[in-house]
């Protein structure tokens, strides 16, 4: 494989461009193509099939450009579609929630019996799927979840430093502060945008937890193994969102970029709104045309 293809990401709306940005600051070498499926998000309130379904189109989409690893950067999708995912596709595939747990283990291995918190919206605590990748990496850990449902909306707006989303960050993290947790994982890719109001609410003593963060380390740690890093040499001269990378969404553009912006400090230089065929669909295409 060509270890100068991009990295592609796939989100169901905005909330991975936190995971985009902490690929691109721990692999500013590699370029970047975005998918953000703007016209079905949310896929929490989905069935299992439909985002199977939504997962698979989106990693078609990407594949067909030309991408030498893939990124589920939607915590709904990586809680719910890996295994088709990596199924139909023929190059690695990362979620954020085995990433996001493991390193949550990781930083509380010297603690006998850590207490391991999670944040993160109502679908992916209903799955489960955090306490189940921190299960599988410590038989030890005590974990509690709770969901913080609207963080979303009030990243999207950028109300970080409003007293309301204090008030708010205070009600939603009592049950949080109640656990005492060593760790908290920050289990929505929007919930790094509020990182400052989450620690000034929860205390310096709990380590935050990024998912992000955690799966751009173990993309980096993939690339290694497999001798994909790019070969670019040159010390690299990049922004985020500049003209190296590619964002498609498939609905509402003009949105995208300005969340874009609140969340990167720039627009996207190179923004595309698209349709999103599954791999059926694309073959009735084909024969159509």
């Amino acid at each position: 494989m060509n270890s100068d293809l991009p990295i592609g990401i796939f989100d169901s709306g905005v909330g991975g461009l936190t995971v985009y940005r902490a690929l691109h600051d721990r692999l500013p070498y590699e370029h970047f193509i975005y998918l953000g499926d703007t016209a079905r998000v949310p896929y929490g309130t989905k069935s299992l099939s439909t985002v199977e379904r939504y997962a698979l189109e989106n990693s078609q989409f990407l594949v067909e450009h030309g991408i030498k690893v893939l990124v589920v950067a939607c915590n709904t999708a990586s809680a719910l579609a890996l295994p088709k995912i990596r199924a139909k596709i023929g190059i690695p595939v990362v979620g954020v929630i085995g990433p996001g747990g493991r390193k949550a283990v990781e930083v509380t291995k010297d603690l006998e019996n850590p207490r391991i918190g999670v944040i993160a919206t109502e679908a992916t605590v209903a799955s489960d799927a955090y306490a189940a990748a921190i299960r599988r990496a410590s038989a030890n850990a005590e974990i509690f979840q709770t969901a913080c449902p609207l963080f979303v909306p009030l990243a999207e707006e950028g109300w970080s430093e409003e007293a309301e989303t204090h008030s708010i960050a205070a009600k939603y993290l009592e049950p949080v502060n109640e656990f005492h947790p060593d760790a908290l994982v920050l289990g929505c890719t929007h919930y790094p945008i509020l990182r400052d109001v989450i620690r000034q609410t929860v205390g310096e003593n709990v380590k935050l937890i990024d998912s992000g963060e955690a799966t751009a380390e173990e993309v980096e740690e993939l690339l290694i193994k497999n001798d994909s890093l790019s070969d670019r040499k040159a010390p690299p001269t990049r922004s985020l969102c500049d003209d190296l990378d590619h964002f498609y969404v498939t609905d509402a553009a003009e949105r995208f970029a300005r969340v874009a912006e609140r969340f990167l400090g720039s627009p996207p230089s190179k923004l595309e709104a698209v349709e999103v065929f599954g791999a059926d669909a694309l073959k009735i295409e084909k024969v159509k045309a």
